[in-house]
């Protein structure tokens, strides 16, 4: 099955190509893209399509630095859902750590790895092996994220390193003058290093119950992204329904059109049951909006279907050790 992106990241190629006086319609024809998929907020691109649009922008802009001009074009509605939770998170390192797990919401072509240096903390974009590599993307994409922590720490964050798996062009001044630090190309990785300090600083745009509906809506869309995978829509069910607090197998069921005994033998046939998922479900809920969030324990209990705080706290020392109170306590 085909790996894919939102749709709406292709605006951003097609005014790339407008800036420099190319008529992109036919280009995005030709890729397979409708652009009238821009305004569908939830329309998705398979990973040849972004390789065709980003490698035929590439033939036709006489401008090895093109890529770095995307953040002219992007906007956090872009993203859907984690460009607004980005923006709400308290810190950048809880803003990184939901990139790191949403990211697939906006697109399954990267992944990241978050690190923690004697250097600083390092953020690695890692492509996935089926895609091109393509400068002008990689470019766009380290631009972007620069302008996102930008966008919430302020525009004078530099970080103190970047680099490009990409050779030096020509036009490296203005990599220089973006980023306003050092760059190394040729490098192993596409990568970049920010100050320890400004990590974990409180964020003036904190808001706590806008990044947590937010996850809740990049939850369901991570669950539901391969429709053809039963457990994910299983998962996706329980997700949705947790909140209720009422979620039995007979109403994940009906909700997805089966019998019980015919869900209860799929769940069988993946040696899981629907107990096993059901605990799975709220066990990795549970420490995620404890360790990356601001929500209340009071708001967790209600949100992953408690009837009591006591009976989450319970459950969580089942899990994870220790109780929820015990973690927050402890930061």
């Amino acid at each position: 099955m085909s790996q894919t992106s939102l749709t709406r990241f292709g605006r951003v190629v097609w005014k790339l190509l407008e800036d420099y006086g190319h008529n992109p319609e036919m280009l995005f024809l030709e890729a397979g893209l409708d652009p009238k998929l821009f305004d569908n907020p939830d329309a998705r691109m398979s990973h040849e399509v972004a390789d065709k649009l980003w490698s035929k922008a590439s033939e036709l802009i006489d401008d090895h630095c093109f890529g770095l001009r995307a953040i002219n074009h992007w906007r956090p509605s872009h993203f859907n859902a984690l460009g607004y939770a980005w923006l709400s998170s308290s810190s950048l390192r809880t803003a990184f750590n939901r990139f790191d797990r949403y990211i697939h919401t906006v697109s399954e072509f990267i992944d990241f790895q978050l690190e923690d240096t004697a250097e600083g903390f390092v953020v690695t974009v890692l492509p996935k092996p089926f895609m091109l590599d393509i400068p002008a993307r990689n470019d766009a994409v380290l631009a972007l994220i620069i302008k996102m922590c930008r966008i919430n720490v302020g525009e004078e964050l530099n970080p103190l390193m970047v680099t490009f798996t990409h050779k030096e062009f020509p036009c490296s001044g203005e990599y220089n003058a973006y980023f306003r630090s050092p760059i190394q190309f040729d490098a192993p990785t596409n990568s970049f290093i920010l100050p320890s300090e400004v990590i974990d600083q409180q964020l003036d745009g904190a808001n706590s119950q806008l990044a947590q509906l937010n996850d809740q809506i990049m939850i369901r869309a991570l669950a539901k992204l391969n429709r053809k995978n039963i457990e994910q829509q299983i998962k996706a069910v329980i997700i949705e329904q947790l909140p209720s607090g009422i979620v039995s197998q007979k109403m994940v069921a009906n909700t997805l059109h089966m019998s019980v005994r015919n869900l209860q033998r799929k769940l069988k046939n993946l040696n899981t049951s629907f107990r096993e998922l059901f605990d799975e479900i709220r066990r990795d809920l549970a420490k995620h909006y404890i360790t990356t969030s601001d929500v209340s324990l009071g708001e967790i209990t209600f949100l992953l279907g408690f009837s009591e705080s006591s009976s989450f706290s319970r459950s969580y020392k089942r899990w994870h050790g220790v109780t929820p109170s015990e973690i927050r306590n402890s930061g």
